[in-house]
């Protein structure tokens, strides 16, 4: 916001802190609404990940970001909406995009806002 971004492509790549959440899927594929199952992160892990930005219909701006988090031979991958905390640094490359029409509209099946072009 502070940028006036409102639409964006992004990658990240850093480090994630023991304690960050991440979802890493529904508990059961069928079932509306979808119910998350989240996993913590048990120690420091390496990351990388993609995502993007758009308004909500209120115009504020939501975050649909996953990545994968690897400490020595074992990797998870999950979405960062439950929070994921840095450790040391984590670096975020944004690209953005104009004239776009794209927004994330709430999906009351799902129970989650889900981008329209």
């Amino acid at each position: 916001i502070k940028q006036s971004i409102t639409a964006a492509a992004m990658i990240i790549i850093g480090g994630a802190n023991e304690g960050s959440k991440l979802v890493v899927g529904p508990e059961n594929g069928k079932a509306k609404p979808v119910n998350p199952m989240e996993h913590i992160l048990d120690n420091v892990h390496e990351i990388t990940g993609t995502g993007t930005l758009f308004p909500d219909d209120d115009g504020n701006p939501v975050i649909h970001m996953h990545m994968a988090c690897g400490r020595n031979a074992n990797t998870i991958t999950g979405c960062v909406r439950s929070g994921v905390k840095v450790w040391q640094i984590m670096e975020i490359i944004i690209f953005e995009l104009v004239d776009t029409t794209g927004k994330r509209v709430f999906d009351p099946d799902l129970g989650f806002k889900l981008l329209n072009p």
